[in-house]
């Protein structure tokens, strides 16, 4: 196989990896601390999206026809959030927001109608973090469903699920 001990030892040598530059391990270092901020926005989106769900598995029992899509967004402090949405004359409507219920982060929203009034029954959750907004729409039409942080929270960008139902 090899002809000598010594053509072996080359070998491995050259196939054994050499240990990082200060620059190469100041750099995974930093890396590392920087991950986990990641990881816990990636972990922050599955809490709103596991959130918005429990609230409309709860409106399910009510007769909702719930959508198997959740709809992510960020939210930020300053600026909030507006999707548009057709709506049809004769159902009635659930939209079933949440963000993670550990962010501190306390929301609220409204329907806005054809003329841009804000609409809908509103129920909040006790601790701020989600709400439920029903709406019947007297007219088949493209309607806003506008979110936003409210001054009770914490104000931080942070995800923001919607889970949407009807009857």
């Amino acid at each position: 196989m090899f002809a000598c001990e010594s053509e072996f030892l080359a070998i491995c040598v050259m196939r054994t990896p050499t240990a990082p530059t200060p620059f190469v391990f100041l750099a995974l270092c930093t890396l590392m601390l920087l991950t986990p901020a990641v990881w816990l926005h990636a972990g922050d989106k599955e809490d709103a999206e596991k959130a918005a769900s429990a609230l409309a598995y709860d409106q399910e029992a009510e007769g909702y026809n719930i959508r198997a899509e959740v709809s992510t967004y960020v939210l930020e402090p300053k600026l909030g959030k507006a999707t548009r949405m057709q709506l049809f004359k004769g159902n009635e409507y659930c939209f079933c927001v949440a963000v993670p219920k550990l962010a501190g982060v306390h929301i609220t929203g409204a329907v806005l109608d054809l003329e841009g009034k804000p609409a809908g029954e509103i129920l909040p959750v006790l601790d701020g973090w989600g709400f439920v907004l029903f709406y019947k729409p007297k007219k088949t039409g493209m309607y806003m469903i506008a979110i936003h942080q409210t001054e009770q929270g914490k104000r931080k960008e942070v995800p923001c699920s919607m889970v949407t139902g009807y009857k």
